[in-house]
C-alpha cells in the first residue's frame, strides 16, 4: 500500500480516521477520487452503490471483463489494476462474485485470490446468492478459493429460504474489526460497567445500530433442519434445475441461453411465428418482445411469476431460479406447459 495523507479527521484525530477506513475496506486514504476498486461486468449493482455511499464515487469502480459464462477474467483483472495504477489511482479492493444474479456464474476465486495476493488487495466475495452451496458436499467445489477471501457476504434468506432478511458478513480478521471500525461506545446505550459480558452488546458493531436479529432465524432453521437437512435442500434445488433443463431441451420452442452451473435456468421461449426464422434480420428484436408479453399474461392470469431481463447483447429471456424448497418436478412441467399455452398465438 502506498503512503497517504488523511483527508479528514475523526474527533480531531486523523490517525484514527485513516485506521477506520483501512480496517474496514483495506483503504489507505489518499485523494478520494483516486481510489480504485475492481468488480466484474456482471457484479451486483450494490458495488457501485457502495462506492457512492462511501464518497468514492461510482467512477472509482473499475469494471473487469467477464467470459461468455459471466465469470470474471483474472487476466483482465491484472490489466485493469495496471491501468488504474498508471492513471495514479490506488487499487485497494476486488469484489468477486459467487453466484451472479442472472446467469448464476461463479468467479474463479483461486486465480483472483492470486492476483489480490500479488498486489496486496483486499478480496471481497459477494456470495449472497451462491454462498449456501458450501453446505453441499456435491457442489461446494464451485466456491473453491473462498477460504482466501478477506470478507464474504452471504444471504441465507436466498437459497436456504430463511426468513427475510437474513444476511451475514464473514471476515477473516479475528480482532473484533467491526467494533473497532464502527463502535462509538455511546454511554447511554452501551454502558461498559454492566453486570454481564458487554461483548454481548453487538449493536455497536453495525452501521445502522438498531436491527433485527438475523442470526436467530438461521440458528433456528439450522437446529430444525440440521446440517444434512440444509445440504439436501441445496442438492434438491440443483436436481430440480437439471430436471427443468432436460425437459426444456425436449420441447420445441425453448432455447437455453447457456448450460447452467447453478440453479439459474435462463432460456428463451420462441413462439410459433418465430420458429425456424433465426436468420431473419429482425429475429432478435422480435424475440426480445416475447418475454414481456408472456410475463404480463401470466401475472394477469395469476398462474405464475418468472423474471426476465436482457443481458449484454442478448435480448430479453426468462430466468427461472429454482430455489423454493416446496417446488417439485410437477411444478417444472407446469411452468413449461403454461408458457406454451400463453404463447401459442404469438
Amino acid at each position: 500500500m502506498a503512503d497517504s495523507k488523511p483527508l479528514f479527521s475523526l474527533d480531531g484525530d486523523p490517525v484514527a480516521a485513516e485506521a477506520l477506513l483501512r480496517d474496514v475496506f483495506g483503504i489507505v486514504v489518499d485523494e478520494v477520487i483516486r481510489k480504485g476498486t475492481s468488480a466484474s461486468e456482471k457484479c451486483h449493482y450494490s458495488i457501485k452503490k457502495g462506492a457512492a455511499f462511501l464518497g468514492l464515487g461510482t467512477d472509482s469502480v473499475w469494471i473487469v471483463k467477464t467470459d461468455e459464462r459471466g465469470k470474471m477474467m483474472p487476466e483482465d483483472l491484472e490489466r485493469q489494476i495496471s491501468l488504474a495504477e498508471a492513471e495514479g489511482s490506488v487499487p485497494f479492493l476486488v469484489s468477486a462474485t459467487s453466484g451472479t444474479t442472472v446467469l448464476g456464474a461463479f468467479d474463479p476465486l483461486e486465480a483472483i485470490a492470486d492476483v489480490c495476493q500479488r498486489h496486496g488487495l483486499w478480496l471481497h466475495v459477494d456470495a449472497a446468492w451462491g454462498g449456501s452451496v458450501l453446505l453441499s458436499q456435491t457442489h461446494r467445489h464451485l466456491l473453491d478459493g473462498i477460504q482466501r477471501a478477506d470478507s464474504v457476504a452471504w444471504n441465507p434468506h436466498k437459497l436456504l429460504a430463511a426468513g427475510l432478511q437474513c444476511s451475514a458478513l464473514l471476515l477473516r480478521d479475528t480482532s473484533n474489526l467491526l467494533r473497532r471500525c464502527h463502535g462509538s461506545q455511546a454511554s447511554y446505550l452501551f454502558q461498559q460497567d454492566k453486570f454481564y459480558d458487554v461483548a454481548l452488546d453487538t449493536g455497536d458493531k453495525v452501521v445502522q445500530c438498531g436491527r433485527r436479529v438475523d442470526c436467530l432465524k438461521l440458528w433456528l432453521m439450522w437446529k430444525a433442519q440440521g446440517g444434512q437437512g440444509l445440504e439436501r435442500r441445496v442438492d434438491r434445488a440443483f436436481a430440480l434445475a437439471w430436471y427443468l433443463v432436460e425437459e426444456l431441451k425436449k420441447r420445441e420452442g425453448f432455447e437455453l441461453v447457456i448450460e447452467p452451473e447453478f440453479v439459474n435456468v435462463c432460456f428463451w421461449f420462441v413462439p410459433p411465428s418465430l420458429r425456424g426464422k433465426q436468420e431473419n434480420p429482425d429475429y432478435g428484436e422480435r424475440l426480445a418482445k416475447v418475454a414481456p408479453v408472456l410475463k404480463e399474461r401470466m401475472v394477469k392470469e395469476g398462474s405464475m411469476m418468472i423474471g426476465y431481463q436482457p443481458h449484454g447483447t442478448r435480448g430479453n429471456f426468462f430466468r427461472m431460479v429454482v430455489a423454493n424448497p416446496a417446488l417439485t418436478r410437477a411444478d417444472m412441467d407446469f411452468l413449461l406447459n403454461e408458457l406454451e399455452r400463453l404463447g401459442q398465438d404469438l
